[in-house]
C-alpha cells in the first residue's frame, strides 16, 4: 500500500477499491486527476494520467525520496517502477523490463524518458568516465530518435511513429556500460501524406527551420516548407514546437553519440532528396513519360552523389530480367508516380534503421567477458503505440491493434502466473481465475494457412493482377465462421460496413473496422530493383551502405521479398519472446481529453481506454484472492505499534507467530492467510482499518518520541555545558598557574636587583587576572617603597613622610614643589638669617620650654596681609603644638599664637607664587607670601605642605583633600 497519501486524494492502489467495476475505478481515476495524482498502482502496475502540464515532481530531490525504497513506501510514481526494476536486476542478477503502452498523446514517449533519466540519475555513484559517457549517450539517443521518428498528429504534439525496444546494459556493480535499440513499424507512409492538421516527421521541420543559410544553399532547398509537395500540409499549421533550436540540439546530440561530419552531412542529404523527390511530376508525350522539371534530376543527382543519367533512367524505366535477356520498362505516368513515393518512403525508412543501426554500433557493450567482469544484466524499456481505432483503419492501424493483442496476451499470462507462482510458493490454496483470454483474437491474426497474415501474404503471392478486394474474398472464405471475425458479405444487414472494402474484428478492446484498401501495396512494399542499384552505386560510402542489396546483377536470381506483415509479425513474436524472459513491469498510459486541458478528465474516453488497457480485468486478477500481501518482517514493521504483543519488540518465536497475534487482537484474522514467508489480507477494508489504528498510535509515538528526545536534547546540551565549564575551569587554572609561575621566574631575584625590578616588564595576564595585576603591583609597589625607606634615619623618613603628603596633595596643580632638594624645614635657624639666628634660637627655645612642643616643623619670613590689605614682613614659626607669627624687627617677638589643632586646613594658588592661606577655626585665616625663595622658584610652598601633612597623617587626625575653587585646598580635618 502507497504510503504518505490519505483518502482525499483518493485510493492509492485500485486493487484497495470497496467494490471492483467501472464506475468505481473511473471515480477514484477522476479524483485522483483533479487532485493531481497522476500515478496510481494496479499492484506493481504504475497507471499514468497524462497531466498536460509542467508538474514538479522529477528532480533531483524526488529521485533521492524514491531511490532504494520499496514500491510500496512511497506514492505512487515512475521512479518508484523503475527502482523496481533496478533493484530486481541488481539485488537478483535478473533481467527486467518495463512496458510501457497507451494510446497516442498519453504520454508514453515522455514516461519512458523519465524512466531513463531516474536510471541515468542513480547508477554510477563513483563518477566513472566511461559510465557518464555511455550514460549521456543513451540520454541523447532519445533526442535523435524522436527527431526521426515522431511527428506532431492531431492527437498529439510528440507522437511516436514507431515502436521502440531499448536494452540498457548493466555490469555487475549496477553501473550502465551500454545498450541496443530495435524499432518496429515505422509509419514510413507519413513521409508522402498526412492528415489535414498532421506534420511529417520532425527532422524535415527541423532542416528547413533550423539549417544554417549555407547549408540550405548547399541542399539546393528554400526555408519555406510550403514549397515542398510531401510536407507542406504540415508546413502551414502554426505549431509550439521549436524547430529551429531542435535542429542544434538534435545535432549536439548526434556528435556526441559518435556520428562523424560527414554521417551527419549524409542524413541532411537524404532528407533533402525525399523532399525534392515530392517536387518531381511526369508528363506524357505521345507514347514517352516525361520528367517535367528536369532540373530536379541534376538537384538528385548531386544530393544522392550519383549520374544524372542514372537518377533518371531509374525514374522512368524499370529494367527486368527474361531468362538472360534484359529488356527496359517504361514507366507509365502512374507507376512512375508510385515510383517516386516507394522511393522516398524507403530511403526514409532505411535512413531511419541505419540511424538506429549506427547508434546501437556505438552503444553496445564491447569486449565484456562475463567470465571476467560477472554477469551482464540488463533492463529493457519498451516504448510502443498503443491500440488505434479511427474512422478508416489502414494497415497500419491492423498491425498496431495486432502488437497491442500480443502484448496484453502477454500481460494477463504473466500477471496470472506471477499471482499462481507466488501463491504456491507461499503455500496459498489457489483457484480458478475466470479472465479474457485473447490467444483466439491472435491466432485469428497470425495462425499459419488461416490467419489473416497468411491470407494476406498469399494474395500478394498470386500471380496476375491481385486486389484489394482479392484478399476481402479470401478473409471472407477462410474465416466466416471466425466468432471475431465478419464483413457486408458476412453480415449482410449490417450497413456500418462497406461491400468488398471493410472488415470487423472483435479485439479485447472492443470492435475495430478495417479498410482493405492499400492492404496489398502496403504489405507487398515494392521498390524496384533499379532504385537499389542506383543508391548502392552512389559515390557517398554512407548511403551506399544503407543499400546492400543493390549489388545484385539484374540477372541474379533472388528469392521474394519477406511481406511487411511477415516481418512484422515475426518481430512481434521475437519481442514478446524476449519480454517473456525478463521479469516485467508495466506503465499504464491514459489521454484524459482531446484537448489537451489539464483539469479535464473526459468518462467516455478513459473508460476506452480503460477497456482496452485491460486495467480493470488486472484489478479483478490481482483481487481474486487477496488484496494485499506482504512479508512478515515489512508487515510488522509497518504496524507492530498496535498490539502490545508486538511494540516495541516481540518475544514471540517468529515474525509470522507475531502477525498472527497482532491480527487476532485486531478481529482480523478471519480476514486473512498466512503463507511461508507473507501474510495475504482478503479486503481493503482490513488494510484501511490497520491504517487508522496505525496512524492514531503513531500519534501518540510522535509525542512520546518528542518529549524523550526533547529531554534527551536537554541532557545532552547540560553536558556539553558542564564540559565547557570544567574545560574552562581548567583552562582559567593553567592560565592563572602560568602567569603566576612566569611572575615567580621575572621577580626571582628582584631583591638582588640594583632597582630592585623596577625595570622588570610584567607579563600580559589573562583576562580573569587584570585585576589581580594591579594588586600584585600594587603590592610590589609597597615592597619597593618599604624597601627604600626602611634604611632612612628618622629624620630622612619625616622627610620622605612629608614629600609624598606633598605630592598627592598637589600633584598636577603646582609645576615644581622642590621634591628633588632636601628640605630643611627651619630656615630661619640654619639659612635665611645668620645675623638674627641667635636671637631666633632663643625665642625658639623659650617658647619650647613653654609650650613643650617637641620639633619645630617650618619656620619662614613671610609677608602678612591684613584684613585691610596692608603687607607686613613677619616671621611664621610651625611646630608640632602651635603656629607663631612673630615679628622678625623686634627680636622675633611672638605676636601670635594658634594651637595647631585650631588650623583646619590651608590653600595654596595654582600658580607661581608664594601665597599660602592659612585656615583656622575661628574663621580668622592667616593669609602669608613666603619669602627668603631660593632659585628653585615655589619650594617652600610645598614644603609647608608637606610638613604640615606629614605631621597631621602621622597624628590621630586624618587629612582629607578636597577641591576648591580657583585653589588647591588641604583640609584638616
Amino acid at each position: 500500500m502507497a504510503e504518505h497519501e490519505s483518502l482525499e486524494f483518493g485510493k492509492a492502489d485500485f486493487v484497495l477499491l470497496d467494490n471492483v467495476s467501472m464506475e468505481e475505478f473511473m471515480a477514484n481515476l477522476k479524483l485522483r486527476f483533479e487532485k493531481g495524482r497522476i500515478y496510481s498502482y494496479i499492484g506493481e502496475v504504475v497507471v499514468s494520467v497524462n497531466p498536460y502540464r509542467a508538474m514538479n515532481i522529477y528532480g533531483r530531490d524526488t529521485v533521492e525520496q524514491y531511490k532504494g525504497r520499496e514500491l510500496y513506501e512511497r506514492p505512487p510514481h515512475l521512479f518508484a517502477i523503475a527502482d523496481a526494476a533496478y533493484k530486481a536486476m541488481k539485488r537478483r542478477n535478473k533481467d527486467t523490463c518495463i512496458v510501457i503502452s497507451g494510446e497516442s498523446g498519453a504520454g508514453k514517449t515522455e514516461a519512458s524518458k523519465y524512466i531513463m533519466q531516474y536510471i541515468a540519475a542513480i547508477t554510477n555513484p563513483n563518477q566513472r568516465a566511461e559510465v557518464e559517457r555511455v550514460k549521456n549517450m543513451l540520454l541523447k539517443s532519445n533526442c535523435v530518435l524522436e527527431a526521426f521518428g515522431n511527428a506532431k498528429t492531431n492527437r498529439n504534439d510528440n507522437s511516436s511513429r514507431f515502436g521502440k525496444y531499448m536494452d540498457i546494459n548493466f555490469d555487475f556493480k549496477g553501473d550502465p556500460i551500454g545498450g541496443h535499440i530495435n524499432n518496429y513499424l515505422l509509419e514510413k507512409s507519413r513521409v508522402i501524406f498526412q492528415q489535414d492538421g498532421e506534420r511529417s516527421f520532425h527532422s524535415f521541420y527541423q532542416l528547413l527551420r533550423g539549417a544554417p543559410d549555407s547549408l540550405i544553399r548547399l541542399l539546393h532547398m528554400q526555408k519555406d516548407a510550403t514549397a515542398y509537395s510531401y510536407i507542406k500540409v504540415g508546413g502551414q499549421i502554426k505549431s509550439s514546437i521549436n524547430d529551429g533550436a531542435d535542429f542544434k540540439a538534435v545535432a549536439d546530440a548526434m556528435k556526441v553519440i559518435g556520428f562523424t561530419g560527414d554521417e551527419i552531412q549524409t542524413v541532411y542529404r537524404i532528407l533533402a532528396a525525399i523532399l525534392h523527390l515530392g517536387n518531381l511530376t511526369f508528363g506524357v508525350d505521345g507514347d514517352t513519360t516525361l520528367i517535367e522539371n528536369v532540373k530536379l534530376v541534376s538537384v538528385l543527382r548531386d544530393l544522392l552523389s550519383s549520374s544524372e543519367d542514372g537518377v533518371e533512367k531509374a525514374l522512368l524505366y524499370r529494367t527486368v530480367a527474361t531468362g538472360r535477356d534484359v529488356i527496359e520498362k517504361q514507366h507509365t505516368e502512374q507507376e512512375a508516380s508510385y515510383g517516386r513515393d516507394a522511393l522516398a518512403k524507403a530511403m526514409y525508412e532505411r535512413l531511419f534503421c541505419w540511424i538506429v543501426g549506427r547508434i546501437n554500433d556505438i552503444i553496445e557493450v564491447k569486449n565484456y567477458d562475463a567470465r571476467v567482469h560477472g554477469k551482464n544484466t540488463v533492463i529493457g524499456v519498451l516504448d510502443i503505440y498503443g491500440f488505434e481505432i479511427f474512422q478508416n483503419n489502414s494497415f497500419e492501424q491492423f498491425c498496431i491493434n495486432y502488437c497491442n493483442e500480443k502484448l496484453q496476451q502477454l500481460f494477463i499470462q504473466l500477471v496470472l502466473k506471477q499471482e499462481q507462482e507466488e501463491y504456491q510458493r507461499e503455500g496459498i490454496p489457489w483457484r480458478h481465475i475466470d479472465y479474457f483470454n485473447n490467444q483466439i483474437i491472435v491466432d485469428l491474426v497470425e495462425q499459419q494457412h488461416k490467419g489473416i497474415f497468411s491470407v494476406l501474404d498469399e494474395a500478394c503471392m498470386n500471380v496476375g493482377k491481385v486486389t484489394d478486394e482479392v484478399f476481402l474474398q479470401g478473409l471472407n472464405g477462410k474465416l466466416a465462421k471466425h466468432a471475431h471475425y465478419t464483413s457486408r458479405k458476412l453480415s449482410p444487414t449490417d450497413k456500418s460496413l462497406e461491400f468488398d472494402r471493410d472488415f470487423r474484428i472483435r479485439h479485447y478492446a472492443g470492435d475495430v473496422v478495417y479498410s482493405v484498401v492499400g492492404f496489398i501495396d502496403k504489405n507487398k512494399d515494392t521498390l524496384f530493383q533499379d532504385f537499389k542499384r542506383l543508391l548502392y552505386n552512389s559515390s557517398n560510402p554512407v548511403l551506399k551502405a544503407m543499400w546492400p542489396e543493390g549489388k545484385l546483377s539484374i540477372t541474379e536470381v533472388t528469392k521474394r521479398p519477406l511481406t511487411a506483415a511477415t516481418l512484422f509479425k515475426s518481430s512481434m513474436i521475437s519481442l514478446v519472446e524476449n519480454l517473456a524472459s525478463k521479469e516485467p513491469y508495466y506503465v499504464r498510459c491514459i489521454k484524459p481529453n482531446e484537448v489537451k486541458s489539464p483539469l479535464l478528465l473526459e468518462q467516455e474516453r478513459c473508460r476506452h481506454q480503460v477497456e482496452y488497457l485491460g486495467l480493470l480485468e488486472n484489478v479483478r486478477v490481482r483481487r481474486a484472492g487477496f488484496a494485499y500481501r506482504q512479508t512478515y518482517p515489512r508487515f510488522l514493521q509497518r504496524y507492530k505499534m498496535i498490539s502490545e504483543f508486538t511494540w516495541p519488540n516481540h518475544d514471540l518465536p517468529s515474525d509470522k507467530d507475531a502477525v498472527r497475534r497482532l491480527l487476532q487482537g485486531c478481529g482480523f484474522d478471519g480476514d486473512a492467510a498466512y503463507g511461508k514467508t507473507k501474510v495475504f489480507i482478503r479486503t481493503p477494508r482490513t488494510l484501511f482499518s490497520l491504517e487508522e489504528q496505525r496512524a492514531d498510535m503513531v500519534q501518540r509515538i510522535v509525542l512520546f518520541l518528542q518529549k524523550v528526545w526533547r529531554g534527551t536534547i536537554a541532557r545532552m546540551r547540560y553536558r556539553r555545558m558542564k564540559a565547557a565549564l570544567t574545560i574552562l575551569q581548567a583552562y582559567r587554572r593553567y592560565k592563572v598557574k602560568s602567569y603566576i609561575r612566569e611572575v615567580i621566574r621575572r621577580f626571582k631575584n628582584v631583591r638582588s636587583m640594583k632597582d630592585y625590578g623596577r625595570h622588570v616588564k610584567w607579563p600580559t595576564p589573562p583576562k580573569v587576572l587584570r585585576r589581580f595585576e594591579d594588586a600584585l603591583k600594587s603590592i610590589h609597589s609597597r615592597w619597593w617603597a618599604w624597601t627604600l625607606i626602611k634604611g632612612l634615619s628618622p629624620e630622612e623618613a619625616l622627610q620622605v613622610r612629608a614629600k609624598v603628603a606633598c605630592l598627592e596633595a598637589l600633584k598636577g596643580h603646582r609645576a615644581d614643589m622642590g621634591l628633588q632638594r632636601a628640605w630643611e624645614g627651619n630656615y630661619l635657624q640654619k639659612r635665611d638669617s645668620p645675623d638674627s639666628a641667635a636671637s631666633f634660637a632663643l625665642v625658639s627655645s623659650e617658647l619650647q620650654r613653654k609650650d613643650k612642643f617637641m620639633r619645630v616643623l617650618f619656620s619662614c619670613n613671610v609677608r602678612k596681609i591684613n584684613r585691610f590689605h596692608k603687607a607686613e614682613n613677619r616671621t611664621l614659626l610651625i611646630t608640632d603644638r602651635h603656629l607663631y607669627k612673630m615679628d622678625p624687627l623686634k627680636q622675633y617677638k611672638p605676636m601670635k599664637s594658634i594651637p595647631l589643632y585650631n588650623v583646619t586646613g590651608l590653600s595654596v594658588s595654582p600658580g607661581k607664587d608664594q601665597l599660602v592661606v592659612l585656615h583656622t577655626r575661628d574663621s580668622r585665616d592667616l593669609v602669608v607670601c613666603l619669602q627668603g625663595m631660593q632659585p628653585a622658584g615655589d619650594s617652600r610652598v610645598g614644603e609647608l605642605v608637606g610638613a604640615l601633612l606629614g605631621h597631621f597623617n602621622s597624628c590621630p587626625h586624618a587629612s582629607s583633600l578636597e577641591k576648591l575653587p580657583g585653589s588647591r585646598a588641604v583640609r584638616f580635618e
